[in-house]
């Protein structure tokens, strides 16, 4: 019995959303505009978050050693550094590996600055990585106490004003998503206010006959699923395929920065899981529209 009270519900509720016809594909093409915006600001989003961390990650303390330090000094300075809290890693780079640097950075103009090995004016240095990338400032403060400390860089100003530029666009993205997915409810709601409105007088001999509440308003709800799931459809696919075309597209671009900060999600597993969010917000959106509609106005 209550296999074919279940088939039979599922049956009304398909039959409601074709039996009207316009205004379900009103509400079938509100929920799909709406959800192909969420699934795209959904992926700016997470490369957005991956780009932060990896910002946050990134940044190095440089502790730029003094040209008088001798090598038991400088031995000494990285022990020193070691110990400073909120200290990760700690990598040495001596002079020479810093004039290497330097040449290779200028191409064929750095064999100009081989002459200048013995008299290398530039320091050595530590790079040092923090446990959190919240304590950096408070770590290189630390460092800068210490003996033969010339100079401590970080780059706080930029770091910061990068990850308040990401920051920006993560809660601007998320204020968003939450603005069209409350209008997409609300569209699926009036839609099923107005199927129910047209339903009204069925409805009333159903509750003549002695028909539960529950009986009347499963239908109901198996129609905006139904509604909320048919407007999910397309945007997964769009999101699907569409991502992985502009990852093809971007990431060999971004790999010519020689940065591992820039590094799109792979579209594997985030369209999965994308796609996911908007099958599960369109059934959410479509059931919540049917709540409310018949919670309001039939008053059963």
């Amino acid at each position: 019995m209550m296999f074919k009270t279940s088939l039979r519900h599922l049956r009304e509720g398909l039959k409601g959303t074709l039996r009207n016809g316009w205004m379900s594909f009103a509400a079938i093409s509100a929920v799909t505009i709406t959800l192909l915006l969420v699934g795209v600001f959904a992926l700016i989003m997470f490369n957005v978050n991956e780009i932060t961390d990896n910002v946050e990650n990134d940044v190095e303390v440089q502790v730029f050693i003094t040209r008088e330090a001798d090598e038991s000094s400088v031995e000494e300075l990285g022990q020193n550094i070691e110990q400073v809290p909120g200290v990760s890693t700690v990598t040495f780079s001596s002079k020479e590996n810093e004039l290497k640097k330097f040449q290779a950075q200028l191409g064929e103009n750095g064999e100009a600055y081989g002459t200048v090995e013995k008299d290398n004016p530039l320091h050595a240095r530590y790079i040092v990585k923090a446990q959190d990338p919240e304590e950096l400032e408070a770590v290189a403060k630390s460092v800068s106490e210490l003996d033969n400390v010339d100079e401590v860089a970080y780059g706080q100003e930029y770091v910061d004003k990068m990850l308040a530029f990401f920051n920006g666009i993560r809660i601007g993205g998320l204020a968003l998503i939450v603005g069209l997915t409350l209008m997409a409810m609300f569209l699926i709601s009036n839609t099923i206010k107005m199927t129910i409105f047209s339903r009204r007088r069925e409805i009333e001999i159903m509750r003549l006959v002695g028909a539960k509440n529950s009986f009347i308003r499963w239908p109901f709800f198996i129609e905006g699923l139904f509604l909320g799931v048919f407007g999910a459809l397309i945007p997964i696919a769009v999101i699907y395929f569409g991502y992985d075309v502009a990852y093809s597209a971007l990431q060999p671009s971004l790999d010519q920065l020689n940065s591992d900060i820039f590094k799109l999600l792979d579209p594997s597993t985030l369209t999965m899981q994308v796609s996911g969010v908007l099958l599960a917000l369109g059934a959410f959106i479509g059931i919540w529209g049917s709540t409310t509609s018949l919670g309001r106005f039939l008053k059963i």
